[in-house]
């Protein structure tokens, strides 16, 4: 009986622990997907860096991702090409004193005209 009771604890905390961070990935993965598909798209190509910031948050913004400030945004010029990058660290508590906090880094070069 007591072994079992400790299953329970422990597959709890595992499912406590799941509910927090799945949807921290879920929307890394919105973030990956918009990076992937900016080189291809051509108002990316033809705009500036201060447009390109802006076409990301934009992006963002339509796939209700509010934790990226324009801050994580940046964006240099290199030699014909845009290289853009989103780096940011979501944070969270867990259960009580425990929190966690993910690194997340993409990059993605966009040629221009």
């Amino acid at each position: 009986m007591i072994s079992m009771a400790v299953v329970i604890v422990f597959l709890l905390f595992q499912a406590v622990i799941a509910m927090q961070i799945i949807p921290v990935y879920l929307t890394d993965s919105t973030v990956s997907n918009i990076m992937t598909e900016l080189p291809n798209d051509a108002r990316a190509r033809d705009a500036t860096t201060k447009e390109l910031k802006i076409l990301i948050s934009k992006r963002l913004r339509m796939n209700n991702i509010y934790s990226i400030k324009s801050g994580s945004i940046s964006v240099k010029k290199g030699r014909g090409e845009h290289i853009v990058t989103i780096e940011y660290e979501p944070r969270g508590k867990l259960i009580g004193n425990l929190e966690y906090i993910i690194h997340f880094k993409h990059e993605a070069r966009v040629p221009t005209r």
